[in-house]
């Protein structure tokens, strides 16, 4: 029966450790349980009459309770490891009264300064199996800190390729170029350019989908609002007379495709067209969409 108990710690701590995987490190980052809390502290927000100044805060709040959602989970977990072992598995300081508690207290305490990797050295194991899994439990905790680290660190550039495409294409709809303007080398190169911009906020969606619940400010540095008008602009490129801006405007709407499928896919689910799908993510985000 002790094994028993044992072994379900050890399952709660490989459930956070592959979320945390899927999340951080798979190539597609298709985290399990952390893209649920994003997505229900996001639909919440939605349904609140403050939506405009609490939506600003989902992006950060929900990596917070992903990353303390895995930190509860480790601790518990290796707390149900020690558990059934305690006291007798462990030896402890003389006065520290640490055995006087209830075992699952004194479990829980020893794997939060494990997991913090403390090691004050008030109880330590006894048995040859424990004295292996305490000091991986202190490696968990290291992974744990270091991974939030980069997490964190690694989010906001995403943020702001995205920001500054949005606000690219927010100048372009206040400048409102024609065919005619566009039908020249600058305006393949201005086109060609866009379609690199958009590949990249593509690959950030699928990389980092955390990111999705992340504000971007006022509608003239949001892609929200302000990605519908790259169609327009991809249009437009398809009607010129030369055939490179009709090349580069072709490998826009194809970006454009491209990135209204990943949204759709991972986060929208409307199953229509690109025109559909940027509509429904300008709606999302509490945004009116730029026209053409």
């Amino acid at each position: 029966m002790e094994w028993l108990v044992s072994l379900l710690g050890a399952a709660l701590i490989m459930a956070a450790l592959r979320d945390l995987f899927h999340t951080l490190w798979h190539p597609t980052r298709h985290g399990g349980l952390s893209r649920l809390v994003m997505a229900a502290l996001w639909n919440l927000a939605g349904h609140l009459r403050a939506r405009r100044r609490v939506v600003g805060l989902v992006g950060p709040l929900a990596m917070v309770t992903v990353v303390g959602m895995w930190a509860v989970t480790i601790i518990l977990g290796w707390a149900i490891v020690y558990w059934p072992h305690m006291p007798g598995a462990f030896a402890f300081t003389p006065g520290s009264g640490l055995s006087q508690e209830s075992a699952l207290l004194d479990s829980i305490y020893l794997s939060l300064v494990m997991v913090a990797t403390l090691g004050l050295g008030d109880v330590v194991p006894a048995e040859g199996w424990l004295r292996v899994a305490s000091p991986l439990e202190a490696l968990i905790g290291f992974v744990l800190l270091t991974a939030t680290v980069s997490w964190v660190l690694e989010i906001f550039p995403t943020l702001t390729r995205r920001r500054v495409l949005a606000i690219r294409l927010a100048l372009l709809h206040r400048t409102d170029p024609s065919v005619r303007q566009l039908d020249c080398g600058a305006g393949a190169s201005l086109l060609e350019s866009l379609a690199t911009e958009v590949i990249r906020v593509r690959i950030d969606f699928t990389q980092y989908a955390e990111g999705y619940y992340f504000h971007d400010g006022e509608d003239h540095s949001s892609l929200a609002a302000t990605i519908g008008y790259a169609t327009h602009l991809a249009q437009l490129g398809q009607a010129a007379g030369r055939a490179d801006v009709r090349l580069t405007a072709a490998l826009l709407a194809g970006a454009l495709e491209d990135l209204a499928t990943i949204l759709d896919q991972r986060f929208l689910h409307t199953n229509g067209a690109p025109a559909e799908v940027f509509a429904a993510y300008a709606a999302d985000h509490g945004r009116a969409p730029t026209g053409a």
